[in-house]
Protein backbone atom coordinates (compact mmCIF):
# COMPACT_ATOMS: atom_id res chain seq x y z
CA UNK A 1 0.00 0.00 0.00
CA UNK A 2 1.10 3.56 -0.72
CA UNK A 3 0.64 4.67 2.90
CA UNK A 4 2.80 1.85 4.30
CA UNK A 5 5.48 2.43 1.66
CA UNK A 6 5.66 6.14 2.43
CA UNK A 7 5.76 5.56 6.19
CA UNK A 8 8.56 3.02 5.74
CA UNK A 9 10.58 5.44 3.61
CA UNK A 10 9.98 8.30 6.03
CA UNK A 11 10.97 6.37 9.15
CA UNK A 12 13.86 4.17 8.03
CA UNK A 13 16.60 6.76 8.68
CA UNK A 14 15.61 7.66 12.28
CA UNK A 15 15.10 3.97 13.10
CA UNK A 16 18.58 3.12 11.79
CA UNK A 17 20.02 6.02 13.79
CA UNK A 18 18.20 4.84 16.92
CA UNK A 19 19.74 1.39 16.58
CA UNK A 20 23.15 2.96 15.93
CA UNK A 21 22.73 5.05 19.07
CA UNK A 22 22.60 1.88 21.15
CA UNK A 23 26.09 0.99 19.88
CA UNK A 24 27.50 4.53 19.98
CA UNK A 25 30.42 4.85 22.45
CA UNK A 26 29.52 7.13 25.35
CA UNK A 27 32.87 8.86 25.17
CA UNK A 28 35.89 9.20 22.91
CA UNK A 29 39.03 7.63 24.35
CA UNK A 30 41.92 5.67 22.91
CA UNK A 31 40.05 2.44 23.61
CA UNK A 32 36.90 3.59 21.76
CA UNK A 33 38.47 5.68 18.99
CA UNK A 34 38.33 3.00 16.27
CA UNK A 35 34.67 2.21 16.94
CA UNK A 36 33.88 5.94 17.15
CA UNK A 37 35.44 6.61 13.76
CA UNK A 38 33.97 3.59 11.99
CA UNK A 39 30.46 4.26 13.27
CA UNK A 40 30.51 7.88 12.07
CA UNK A 41 31.83 6.80 8.67
CA UNK A 42 28.99 4.28 8.39
CA UNK A 43 26.41 6.90 9.40
CA UNK A 44 27.74 9.63 7.10
CA UNK A 45 25.08 8.96 4.41
CA UNK A 46 22.31 8.23 6.95
CA UNK A 47 22.05 11.52 8.87
CA UNK A 48 21.08 13.59 5.79
CA UNK A 49 18.29 11.10 5.02
CA UNK A 50 16.49 12.21 8.18
CA UNK A 51 14.89 14.91 6.03
CA UNK A 52 13.18 12.29 3.85
CA UNK A 53 10.41 12.26 6.43
CA UNK A 54 9.66 15.87 5.46
CA UNK A 55 10.31 15.70 1.74
CA UNK A 56 8.01 12.72 1.14
CA UNK A 57 4.86 14.56 2.33
CA UNK A 58 5.93 17.63 0.34
CA UNK A 59 6.54 15.76 -2.91
CA UNK A 60 4.18 16.73 -5.77
CA UNK A 61 1.84 18.63 -3.47
CA UNK A 62 -0.32 21.45 -4.90
CA UNK A 63 1.49 24.71 -4.24
CA UNK A 64 -0.65 27.84 -3.89
CA UNK A 65 1.39 30.99 -3.34
CA UNK A 66 1.93 30.90 0.44
CA UNK A 67 2.25 27.12 0.62
CA UNK A 68 4.70 27.23 -2.28
CA UNK A 69 6.93 29.70 -0.43
CA UNK A 70 6.82 27.50 2.68
CA UNK A 71 7.74 24.48 0.55
CA UNK A 72 10.82 26.28 -0.79
CA UNK A 73 11.82 27.26 2.76
CA UNK A 74 11.40 23.64 3.88
CA UNK A 75 13.62 22.37 1.06
CA UNK A 76 16.30 25.01 1.69
CA UNK A 77 16.33 24.32 5.44
CA UNK A 78 16.46 20.58 4.78
CA UNK A 79 19.52 21.13 2.62
CA UNK A 80 21.04 23.30 5.36
CA UNK A 81 20.54 20.55 7.91
CA UNK A 82 22.05 17.90 5.62
CA UNK A 83 25.11 20.05 4.89
CA UNK A 84 25.89 21.30 8.39
CA UNK A 85 25.06 18.14 10.33
CA UNK A 86 27.27 16.19 7.94
CA UNK A 87 29.97 18.66 9.01
CA UNK A 88 29.43 17.66 12.65
CA UNK A 89 29.66 13.99 11.71
CA UNK A 90 32.89 14.59 9.79
CA UNK A 91 34.64 16.84 12.30
CA UNK A 92 33.57 15.66 15.77
CA UNK A 93 33.06 12.10 14.57
CA UNK A 94 35.48 10.97 11.90
CA UNK A 95 38.24 13.56 12.39
CA UNK A 96 38.20 13.47 16.20
CA UNK A 97 38.14 9.67 16.27
CA UNK A 98 40.99 9.41 13.79
CA UNK A 99 43.08 11.96 15.68
CA UNK A 100 42.62 10.23 19.04
CA UNK A 101 43.32 6.82 17.52
CA UNK A 102 46.65 7.98 16.08
CA UNK A 103 47.93 10.41 18.71
CA UNK A 104 50.91 9.36 20.81
CA UNK A 105 50.25 7.52 24.07
CA UNK A 106 51.89 10.28 26.10
CA UNK A 107 49.89 13.10 24.55
CA UNK A 108 46.93 14.52 26.49
CA UNK A 109 43.69 13.99 24.58
CA UNK A 110 41.97 17.17 25.78
CA UNK A 111 43.80 19.60 23.46
CA UNK A 112 43.28 17.15 20.58
CA UNK A 113 39.53 16.71 21.05
CA UNK A 114 38.34 20.10 22.29
CA UNK A 115 38.88 22.17 19.11
CA UNK A 116 37.25 19.47 16.97
CA UNK A 117 34.32 19.15 19.37
CA UNK A 118 33.84 22.92 19.44
CA UNK A 119 33.76 23.19 15.66
CA UNK A 120 31.57 20.12 15.31
CA UNK A 121 29.12 21.36 17.94
CA UNK A 122 28.74 24.70 16.13
CA UNK A 123 28.08 22.95 12.82
CA UNK A 124 25.65 20.56 14.47
CA UNK A 125 23.66 23.34 16.12
CA UNK A 126 23.30 25.18 12.82
CA UNK A 127 22.16 21.94 11.19
CA UNK A 128 19.59 21.06 13.84
CA UNK A 129 18.12 24.57 13.94
CA UNK A 130 17.81 24.36 10.16
CA UNK A 131 15.97 21.05 10.61
CA UNK A 132 13.58 22.64 13.11
CA UNK A 133 12.98 25.41 10.58
CA UNK A 134 12.30 22.77 7.92
CA UNK A 135 9.73 21.10 10.18
CA UNK A 136 7.92 24.37 10.82
CA UNK A 137 7.99 25.31 7.13
CA UNK A 138 6.71 21.87 6.14
CA UNK A 139 3.77 22.33 8.49
CA UNK A 140 3.08 25.71 6.90
CA UNK A 141 3.17 24.19 3.42
CA UNK A 142 0.90 21.26 4.27
CA UNK A 143 -1.65 22.96 6.51
CA UNK A 144 -3.71 24.70 3.77
CA UNK A 145 -4.58 21.33 2.22
CA UNK A 146 -4.51 18.92 5.16
CA UNK A 147 -5.47 21.13 8.10
CA UNK A 148 -5.23 19.86 11.66
CA UNK A 149 -4.34 16.34 10.50
CA UNK A 150 -0.68 17.42 10.23
CA UNK A 151 -0.55 18.89 13.74
CA UNK A 152 0.14 15.71 15.79
CA UNK A 153 3.15 14.82 13.65
CA UNK A 154 4.38 18.42 13.65
CA UNK A 155 4.23 18.70 17.44
CA UNK A 156 6.12 15.42 17.93
CA UNK A 157 8.74 16.45 15.35
CA UNK A 158 9.31 19.87 16.93
CA UNK A 159 9.83 18.19 20.31
CA UNK A 160 12.26 15.71 18.81
CA UNK A 161 14.06 18.52 16.99
CA UNK A 162 14.51 20.49 20.19
CA UNK A 163 15.90 17.40 21.94
CA UNK A 164 18.22 16.76 18.99
CA UNK A 165 20.01 20.07 19.59
CA UNK A 166 22.19 18.51 22.29
CA UNK A 167 21.33 14.80 22.35
CA UNK A 168 22.90 13.61 19.06
CA UNK A 169 22.10 9.85 19.07
CA UNK A 170 23.66 9.02 22.44
CA UNK A 171 21.76 6.60 24.65
CA UNK A 172 19.35 7.17 26.27
CA UNK A 173 17.95 10.55 25.16
CA UNK A 174 19.43 10.50 21.68
CA UNK A 175 17.90 7.11 20.95
CA UNK A 176 14.49 8.29 22.22
CA UNK A 177 14.90 11.42 20.10
CA UNK A 178 15.36 9.31 16.97
CA UNK A 179 12.32 7.21 17.88
CA UNK A 180 10.44 10.49 18.32
CA UNK A 181 11.43 11.51 14.79
CA UNK A 182 10.23 8.15 13.49
CA UNK A 183 6.87 8.56 15.23
CA UNK A 184 6.52 12.17 14.06
CA UNK A 185 7.33 11.32 10.45
CA UNK A 186 4.86 8.43 10.52
CA UNK A 187 2.10 10.67 11.89
CA UNK A 188 2.89 13.43 9.38
CA UNK A 189 2.90 11.00 6.47
CA UNK A 190 -0.35 9.45 7.66
CA UNK A 191 -1.95 12.87 8.02
CA UNK A 192 -1.08 13.81 4.45
CA UNK A 193 -2.00 10.48 2.85
CA UNK A 194 -5.32 9.54 4.39
CA UNK A 195 -8.13 11.24 2.51
CA UNK A 196 -10.61 13.45 4.28
CA UNK A 197 -13.97 11.71 4.80
CA UNK A 198 -16.77 13.79 3.21
CA UNK A 199 -19.24 15.13 5.73
CA UNK A 200 -22.84 13.89 5.55
CA UNK A 201 -25.39 16.55 4.78
CA UNK A 202 -28.86 16.38 6.21
CA UNK A 203 -31.68 16.61 3.64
Amino acid sequence: MLILRNIALATVAPLVLAVAGLAHPHGLARSTAADWTQLHIALLPVFPLLTAGLLIPLWHRPRPCLAGFATVVAWVCSFGYAAFYTGLDAVAGIAAGTAVENVGATVSLGPVKRPLYATGELLGHVGVYALIGAIAATAGALFPKHGVRILPGTVVLLGAGWSFVDSHIFWPRGVWTMLGFALGFALLTLGTTVKRVPSMRMA
